[in-house]
């Protein structure tokens, strides 16, 4: 039996997962640019944000009210709202794919 067949790994969460993509949700309603918000561009930005942020590993109930926690540190949520903006930043003005006009 291979070792990830022996243990329950979907127990292990990333809660700042959910953290990143609840403020990219946020931000983008209100963005001052236009952004690109097809699935391609909100994944890269989502997976940008996280790869600069601490990550927040779970595995119980008791481990989400740490994560809870971590939020409420002001320089969590900080560094967690700037990751996302440099993130969109980063895609707006480099998504992965062509740009295309819209004519109106």
């Amino acid at each position: 039996m291979a070792f990830i067949d022996q243990y329950d790994f979907d127990l292990l969460k990333n809660e700042a997962e959910n953290l990143v993509i609840e403020d990219l949700g946020r931000q983008l309603e209100s963005f001052p640019e236009p952004v690109c918000t097809c699935n391609e561009c909100v994944l890269d930005m989502a997976a940008i944000a996280l790869n600069s942020i601490k990550p927040l590993y779970r595995v119980s109930l008791l481990g989400a009210l740490y994560t809870a926690r971590a939020m409420d540190e002001k320089t969590y949520a900080s560094c967690i709202r700037d990751a996302v903006f440099r993130a969109i930043e980063k895609v707006r003005k480099n998504p992965g794919h062509d740009v295309v006009e819209e004519k109106g």
